[in-house]
């Protein structure tokens, strides 16, 4: 209970002050496209220099917290995931906001990323020794088989075909593959100089989300974005409260399955949330709502992205290994004013490690606050008329496209993509399984590639892959993930036959 001599810290009124900057500044920037929550935690380390280190970990953490959290704004209002972890609150939370229900779709997601965060945080405080050791565990090849289970996932991302689903995910995984070799150097399919560094994830989101909505609203002209959004519905706070605690089954698979994944180094959270949001949908009795505007498909996304906020940072203060990217910009947080995170962080520097991490459990609840109270007023974004919107989309897309790496090729390539995108779609494809694709494809190859080289080194590459408790584990989860999608779907198939039969058969009588 060591935590609790360092709570009263955060309430002192300089921290508390950065507290709420880093709040409130995380919620603006998770909700600019192209934004993450790595370049937003970056952004603000220069700002930390003349603090002491606790106040510029507050600072840090905060941000890192809401800005997450603050990307489902753009992916519930504009279907543009502010970062790679919002990816799975478009599929359910935009549909929302076209029936005019953004307001509802946005207080689900803040309460239901609130008890997502503040579970992680509680994870951070009382297991983290534990959680360590179970960390350290996963190597190449468990993390291949991971990244594996994750390809599994993509079928039933797109709702209208599994075949569709797997065939864009393999798009996307091929485009994961266009530049060079990380691990070998070889260079893949650069038809291009502005891929020859390879696909950045980020302008490719934008763009696969983006453009293909901006080409729509332009199509459509002055008219709004569709008949049903020209009134907002107004929601109760106390009814989304009742919502999200009465649909307790999304908000448990959404929090276990983003601690999870979240304490695994090398994983990150961009997979948390379309994890959770599978499993949500192959465990619930409502399966086919999902991606018509379902609430349970937004409480499982959002509440899987904050819940992996606290378990990304237990390697890192304990065994300083960044389990995130956004995890390895806050080791440089602490690394620029002299502290070290390991076994002894916690004896050497209580304070620091302690009002850190109180302040993000603090932060959880202040973002969820402050979303609270934005969000009536930012669903009324639906109401905007589409020549006006499309303009302000193309721009934020150019914008987070371009400050990614100051690259004008980051730009071509999400207009590039986009544009392809738009096309698919006319085809029944959808944008989720290839952006899972590409996520997963270099995961999954350059822990293939490790785990080759160490079996050729200590034994067979079978032996490496398919031995161990823990291999055995994933693999027969994602045996189980796949038999069970396939199952899914032939159910599904024969539904719609037998309806289609009982409506001729009502029709011909």
């Amino acid at each position: 209970m060591e935590f609790l001599l360092y709570f009263g810290d955060v309430f002192t009124p300089f921290n508390f002050m950065l507290l709420l900057i880093g709040t409130i500044g995380g919620l603006i920037l998770g909700a600019t496209p192209g934004l993450s929550p790595t370049m937003a935690v970056a952004l603000l380390i220069p700002f930390t220099f003349k603090l002491e280190p606790a106040q510029g970990l507050i600072l840090l953490g905060a941000a890192y917290t809401s800005t997450v959290a603050g990307g489902a704004v753009s992916a519930i209002l504009l279907k543009i995931p502010g970062a790679p972890a919002n990816i799975a609150t478009t599929l359910d939370g935009h549909t929302m906001a076209q029936k005019g229900e953004g307001a509802r779709a946005l207080q689900l997601s803040f309460l239901a990323s609130a008890v997502g965060g503040v579970f992680g945080v509680l994870l951070l405080i009382f297991l983290t020794p534990v959680l360590a050791q179970w960390a350290l565990a996963f190597g190449p090849s468990h993390l291949f088989w991971l990244a594996i289970l994750g390809v599994t996932v993509i079928g039933s991302l797109d709702g209208s075909s599994v075949v569709k689903g797997l065939l864009s995910g393999c798009i996307g995984l091929w485009l994961a593959t266009i530049g060079f070799d990380d691990i070998m150097g070889a260079q893949r399919f650069i038809f291009h100089p502005s891929v020859s560094g390879g696909i950045n994830v980020i302008p490719a989101l934008i763009g696969l989300f983006a453009i293909p909505q901006v080409i729509t609203m332009f199509a459509k002209g002055r008219a709004r974005l569709d008949a049903e959004v020209l009134s907002v519905e107004r929601h109760p706070i106390s009814k989304a409260f009742g919502e999200v605690f009465s649909r307790t089954r999304a908000l448990s698979i959404g929090t276990i399955t983003g601690s999870v994944i979240g304490l695994i180094p090398g994983v990150g959270g961009q997979i948390a949330g379309l994890v959770a949001y599978d499993q949500s949908k192959k465990m619930s009795p409502e399966r086919a709502k999902f991606g018509t505007g379902h609430p349970e498909g937004v409480i499982a996304a959002e509440s899987a992205n904050n819940a992996m906020v606290g378990p990304s940072l237990v390697p890192l203060l304990t065994l300083s290994i960044p389990g995130s990217p956004t995890a390895a910009v806050l080791l440089g947080g602490l690394l620029i004013h002299g502290i070290f995170p390991g076994s002894d962080l916690f004896d050497n520097h209580p304070q620091v490690a302690w009002t850190f991490i109180n302040s993000m459990l603090v932060g959880q609840i202040l973002m969820c606050i402050f979303g609270l109270y934005v969000a009536g007023l930012a669903a009324r974004v639906a109401q905007v008329p589409n020549a006006v919107m499309a303009a302000v989309v193309l721009s934020l897309a150019v914008f987070g496209s371009y400050s990614v790496q100051n690259s004008m090729g980051d730009v071509y390539i999400m207009a590039a993509l986009g544009t392809g995108m738009y096309f698919l779609e006319r085809f029944g494809f959808s944008a989720a399984p290839l952006v899972l694709g590409l996520i997963l494809g270099p995961i999954a190859e350059a822990n293939f590639i490790q785990g080759s080289m160490i079996a050729n080194a200590t034994s067979s590459v079978g032996q490496y892959f398919f031995t161990g408790l823990l291999n055995l584990t994933l693999i027969a989860i994602v045996v189980a993930s796949i038999v069970y999608s396939v199952w899914m779907e032939l159910r599904h198939r024969r539904y719609v036959t037998k309806e289609d039969a009982v409506a001729k058969e009502e029709a011909l009588s």
